[in-house]
């Protein structure tokens, strides 16, 4: 299995998030495989990281591995591998001004949780739509296709420019 996809050189796409040792992309290639996911490390921060917008910088992972890591780190990120976005696993959610969405894609999770499920499609322009399924019965294309329809560089680079932007809601 993938650790992790680069669509485009710009969207970066993961299981978890990011690693306070990831310096980059080319670590990613460099993982031996197979291989077991140690409880520390690159390959376990990449799956089991979260983003938390309560945090600046690197903090410990309240589930007890990996870290959570805050706004001001994703924006490193993004400027420093030159990407748009990156996309890690209830539906769909913004983080940091939309520099990260969460794609949770199994609706109904093992047959306990009540979540919904998500796709983001992502076109030949790198413009991004999620289709949302609360149930293996219903699907539901989000009303907020248009509004997410964003060419995601473009937003990027008001934000690096530090224009004004009004993003949409975060979810």
């Amino acid at each position: 299995m993938p650790v992790a996809a680069l669509i485009d050189n710009k969207i970066f796409c993961c299981h978890g998030g990011l690693s306070p040792t990831l310096r980059s992309l080319d670590q990613l290639k460099r993982i031996s495989r197979p291989c077991d996911v140690q409880e520390t490390g690159l390959l376990c921060d990449i799956l089991w990281s979260d983003p938390d917008s309560s945090v600046v910088g690197w903090a410990p992972n309240e589930r007890g591995v990996s870290y959570v890591f805050g706004v001001d780190v994703l924006a490193q990120f993004l400027q420093k591998m030159d990407l748009d976005i990156v996309v890690v696993e209830d539906g769909y959610e913004f983080f940091g001004r939309r520099g990260l969405v969460t794609v949770f894609s199994a609706p109904n999770y093992c047959g306990e949780f009540d979540n919904a499920g998500a796709v983001m499609n992502v076109d030949e322009n790198l413009l991004c739509s999620f289709q949302v399924r609360f149930s293996h019965l219903y699907e539901f294309h989000h009303p907020l296709r248009v509004q997410v329809k964003i060419k995601w560089s473009t937003l990027v680079s008001s934000l690096r420019t530090r224009r004004a932007i009004v993003p949409h809601s975060e979810s």
